[in-house]
């Protein structure tokens, strides 16, 4: 059995200890092979590219095309960044090690002509991470608005994300409630 010398991975896309017994595969060694990202981003970026603009995701190239830039059009808009980075936390020195800055970049960093800023970031589904960066971005820039933005096709299409999952959680209620009452 061979084992790639940088990451110790098989053929199969496992993790081996040296002289260790074949594994049965795994269902999640077919995504390392496929080449996506944890993110189900596909490596190509043909998919998500607009106007010479490769994009994390195709969801994030479909609200620049429909939403910001019609925006811009109109001058509602009038400076857009991409991937713009924040800090969050600088970096600080703790027993002598350094402990590095906590980031977070930007989907979009939308200004517009009343001179107010939106920082907007496209969601699937949040983790944990992501809802902690959200707090403290709120807490280190409160003057600046940041959204969580999603599209929802049952909601009308480019929803803030908060009001898309209680939207859901009404619909999960309400479909409970209709099989609970046949019973």
């Amino acid at each position: 059995m061979e084992l790639c010398a940088d990451c110790g991975l098989d053929k199969q896309g496992i993790i081996r200890k040296e002289g260790a017994a074949p594994a049965a595969p795994s269902p999640l060694s077919e995504v390392n092979i496929i080449g996506r990202s944890k993110y189900n981003v596909s490596d190509s970026p043909e998919s998500r590219t607009y106007e010479g603009i490769v994009f994390d995701s195709k969801i994030e190239m479909k609200y620049y095309r429909d939403v910001v830039l019609p925006l811009v059009g109109s001058g509602n808009i009038v400076k857009c960044e991409l991937q713009k980075p924040y800090i969050l936390q600088p970096k600080f020195t703790r027993n002598g090690k350094t402990i590095i800055a906590i980031k977070y970049v930007a989907d979009f960093c939308l200004e517009f002509s009343d001179g107010h800023i939106e920082v907007i970031d496209i969601k699937g589904m949040p983790d944990s991470v992501a809802k902690l960066k959200r707090k403290l971005f709120w807490y280190v820039y409160p003057n600046i608005d940041y959204k969580w933005v999603c599209w929802s096709k049952v909601d009308g299409g480019w929803c803030d994300y908060d009001i898309v999952t209680k939207n859901r959680q009404n619909r999960k209620r309400v479909k409970r409630e209709n099989v609970d009452g046949e019973e």
